[in-house]
């Protein structure tokens, strides 16, 4: 990987407190030329794109790491919610514990060490810089793949997966099976620059990926994503047939239209629905009528966030109050319970947008997107559609095949919510490796 040089550059992220402890909150330390912005820490302003790809280190210090635990220890808790399940929000219980887990037994240098052990870049594409893990497979003729995370996750989502695509002998699978594996923060997420200015909605950042693939010498690859990762996935396969073999994912936007008409009328679903269509439709009435709450927030008033800023433990109820279904596997394992996700990772994902400052900067993508949630949007290449049951819905066939007509690959699995390849990683990775072994050759250049 070629850089413009080899110099040592110390950037600075702003803090969340003043001047001086703005000059040692979260300091990256790049192995890497200029760069502007980056870590979703400053608005990214650079006149004209830059096609270096810079190797990219985290290094936060130990004033940012101090100055999280002394906010976590100076919360001002609430009263206790008045009802005896979740009804009401992410119950005081649970962020007690995960507070003092946090604050006392979490070691962020752990995160930090797993991150640096493996490839990150910085490249600056389209006036923004957009962070990136890239693990090349040793296997010759390894297939590439760009998987994109949502929100509230981020590249800790996928970290889980790496070894095994990549280093598939090592995991009890072929050599056959291997990929290369492209991992991005999304505009305005974890280390990736902020945007300035308006426009970054799924589509754009679409756009953005296939440039990076191709900045990366792939013409022809394959691509996943669950939550925001779908339409941004979708996306690129609706914007280059040509380029993208196919997709695979794990919350498709396949909600018939018959069916949208419905959820949004409050009624009845239509008659004559299978028994996963009634459930599906199930999941969606329950999730349209009580847990869109934080979306429709950040789609109106992202600005109006601040406590997540300032916060730690404000952002990381916000964090956790995704999904009912997610929040609840959480809950469990703050209560030492051991399934799916660790507390670790838990508080690896909510410390990552806390060292960046990216709360509000990644709600905006609420506010930019003009696609409807779960809408088919006119994919024609080969598709792969892995439901799990605990996702926002778990996708029917049906309504699979009739969203996407070259549906290559579907599974209704019995494990597995809406961060799948961070909770069920193993089944995550055998989804991908049968989703994606018939198009296998195709792709015009090997490993690069």
């Amino acid at each position: 990987m070629k850089t413009n040089q080899s110099t040592e550059v110390v950037l600075l992220v702003a803090s969340h407190q003043g001047l001086a402890a703005q000059a040692a909150i979260a300091t990256l330390v790049l192995a890497t030329a200029t760069i502007p912005a980056i870590a979703g820490n400053m608005e990214t302003t650079a006149p004209q794109d830059s096609t270096a790809i810079r190797p990219f280190h985290v290094q936060v210090p130990d004033e940012a790491l101090t100055d999280l635990r002394r906010r976590i220890n100076a919360t001002r808790w609430p009263g206790r919610e008045i009802v005896t399940d979740a009804s009401q929000g992410v119950q005081l219980a649970t962020m007690q514990k995960l507070a003092q887990y946090w604050a006392n037994d979490y070691d962020w240098r752990k995160c930090e060490a797993k991150l640096n052990a493996l490839p990150q870049f910085v490249t600056t594409i389209d006036g923004v810089d957009i962070h990136f893990i890239h693990v090349r497979s040793k296997q010759p003729n390894a297939l590439p793949i760009i998987v994109t995370h949502g929100w509230p996750g981020s590249i800790i989502e996928e970290l889980k997966i790496i070894d095994p695509l990549t280093n598939p002998t090592a995991h009890g699978a072929g050599a056959a099976d291997a990929f290369d594996v492209v991992i991005p923060s999304l505009p305005g997420h974890g280390f990736s620059g902020k945007p300035a200015g308006l426009g970054w909605d799924p589509v754009r950042i679409a756009r953005a990926w296939l440039v990076l693939m191709k900045r990366l010498g792939y013409q022809r690859f394959v691509a996943s994503g669950g939550d925001w990762g779908d339409p941004v996935t979708e996306q690129m396969a609706v914007l280059a047939p040509s380029e993208v073999l196919g997709i695979h994912l794990n919350m498709p936007s396949a909600v018939p239209p018959e069916i949208s008409k419905a959820l949004q009328a409050g009624g009845s679903p239509p008659s004559g629905l299978s028994a996963d269509e009634q459930h599906a439709y199930g999941q969606l009435d329950s999730f349209f009528k009580n847990g869109v709450g934080y979306a429709q927030e950040m789609n109106h008033r992202p600005q109006t966030l601040y406590a997540l800023e300032d916060s730690p433990i404000g952002l990381a109820a916000w964090m956790l109050d995704h999904d009912i279904r997610s929040y609840e596997l959480i809950a469990r394992v703050f209560d030492g319970q051991n399934e799916g996700l660790t507390r670790d990772d838990v508080l690896d994902n909510v410390t990552v947008y806390w060292l960046t400052g990216t709360a509000v900067s990644s709600a905006r993508l609420y506010w930019e997107n003009k696609l409807a949630f779960f809408a088919p949007q006119g994919v024609t290449v080969p598709v792969a559609v892995s439901a799990f049951p605990d996702e926002l819905y778990q996708a029917p066939k049906s309504w699979a095949e009739r969203a996407f007509p070259k549906l290559i690959h579907y599974n209704k699995l019995d494990k597995g919510g809406h961060f799948a390849a961070w909770e069920q990683p193993d089944l995550f990775v055998s989804e991908i490796r049968t989703s994606f072994k018939s198009l296998r050759g195709n792709q015009l250049t090997a490993n690069p």
